[in-house]
């Protein structure tokens, strides 16, 4: 997609497209691959990352946890390299290798040198397109993967959420665990994994976007050598998101021996897309987004009943959620559950003040600023150009939108999606 005010030219049979006067380029190769980057003068690394679309929101439940355990199972060793030489590959450079699996997407990311970029590209080509994907390593896998669903299950504060997302989308696969449950792990095989493989990592289906002291045609020229532009598109249809069904708001006790209990409340929002999603980020920030926060302050510093409370979201090319996470003990759960349902009635029903708003404004304006002088910050936001199918911003077009909120905006995002009945509500722990 062609960002506002961009150009296309050819180079080379490629599709290149270039948006002026923002550092961001775009390329889709003949094989399908789209490439993204944007050059940061004054800088000494990249950062280089690959992102598969294919992750948990398009498993089927007996196999939950596929897409993750594929992203491990392709470090134990390739064609070309053993999991130790992988491990070492970057991090004797002094750089950084890592990988996630997402709801939408998996990635792989390295952060470099600027003189280091081809190596990087060659191993997260390798890990991606030539894993080997055997049976003996899958054995020991397995286990490291159970091991952090264990992990999951003995730290409450990370549990709630999986209880509190499968609860929030019912049967959909956006509640599924991105890590599978014991069960479905357990039961995933070789045959499993090189299927998925087989039908989403093709170049056709992947992103990669780099940021730092690189150029575009650098890049291009990276990526060539390096073996990417070689790799066949791949002949199979892009995964597709099962249609949402709605869900209607619950609460649920779940009992659990500890010293606190956790308690998350949720609701679906607008997808990453929505204009209004700068809108509810705002509104976010000044209800939970940090100390000076509404329940930071109502909950934490004039009642006491908490140490951790924050609000989060999540947005998704489909839809989105927001949520308010606390910890407290369970002599005052119900009074830290009942302030937060206070501050939510508040919120729907009287909106922001003027004073909120321009604070919140302020503070927003500030956090983008800032988390874009990180060229790992610089990829992703490069990446999800392509990912979410949306143009490029400027820093300055992104401010220029925050600015532009409006009242009437920001009173119907409260009303929309903070009603205190609309939430789903998970209490994990003593009450």
């Amino acid at each position: 997609m062609v960002g506002a005010g961009g150009g296309e030219v050819a180079r080379g049979g490629d599709l290149v497209t270039h948006t002026p006067d923002t550092g961001l380029r775009r390329t889709v190769l003949p094989n399908g691959l789209t490439v993204l980057s944007e050059h940061m003068p004054g800088v000494r690394s990249v950062s280089f990352g690959a992102w598969v679309r294919a992750a948990s929101v398009h498993e089927s439940r007996d196999r939950m946890g596929v897409s993750h355990l594929l992203e491990h199972m392709v470090f134990k060793g390739t064609r070309s390299r053993t999991a130790h030489e992988i491990a070492l590959s970057l991090e004797v450079l002094g750089g950084s290798l890592d990988a996630y699996t997402a709801r939408e997407h998996t990635s792989f990311q390295a952060r470099i040198l600027d003189e280091h970029l081809a190596h990087a590209a060659d191993v997260i080509g390798d890990l991606m397109f030539r894993p080997l994907l055997r049976a003996e390593d899958l054995r020991l896998e397995r286990k490291v993967v159970l091991e952090e669903i264990a992990m999951v299950e003995d730290t409450p504060d990370d549990l709630v959420f999986e209880l509190q997302n499968e609860a929030m989308w019912g049967s959909h696969p956006y509640g599924y665990s991105i890590l599978g449950t014991r069960e479905t792990v357990g039961s995933l095989g070789v045959k499993e994994l090189r299927e998925l493989h087989e039908r989403a990592y093709h170049p056709s289906q992947v992103v990669v976007a780099a940021a730092g002291n690189v150029g575009h045609d650098q890049l291009l020229d990276v990526l060539e050598r390096t073996g990417w532009t070689s790799v066949p598109r791949g002949d199979a249809e892009p995964l597709v998101t099962p249609p949402l069904a709605p869900v209607s708001p619950s609460e649920r006790h779940m009992p659990r021996d500890g010293a606190q209990t956790h308690i998350v409340f949720g609701s679906p929002t607008i997808p990453h897309s929505d204009p209004r999603r700068y809108a509810v980020v705002l509104v976010d920030t000044i209800l939970g987004g940090g100390m000076s926060s509404r329940l930071f302050q109502r909950v934490r510093e004039e009642m006491g009943l908490a140490y951790a409370i924050y609000s989060f979201q999540n947005f998704h090319p489909e839809t989105g959620s927001h949520g308010i996470y606390v910890g407290t003990s369970s002599d005052t759960a119900a009074d830290a559950s009942s302030a937060i349902r206070e501050e939510l009635t508040r919120l729907s029903t009287d909106g922001l003040t003027p004073a909120e708003v321009a604070m919140g404004k302020s503070q927003l304006k500030g956090q983008i600023t800032l988390s874009l002088e990180s060229v790992t910050s610089r990829m992703f936001r490069a990446a999800g150009v392509a990912l979410y199918d949306e143009p490029f911003r400027t820093l300055d077009e992104v401010l220029a939108l925050i600015d532009g909120i409006s009242p009437a905006e920001i009173a119907e995002v409260c009303a929309t999606f903070y009603d205190p009945n609309e939430q789903t509500v998970l209490v994990l722990g003593g009450w």
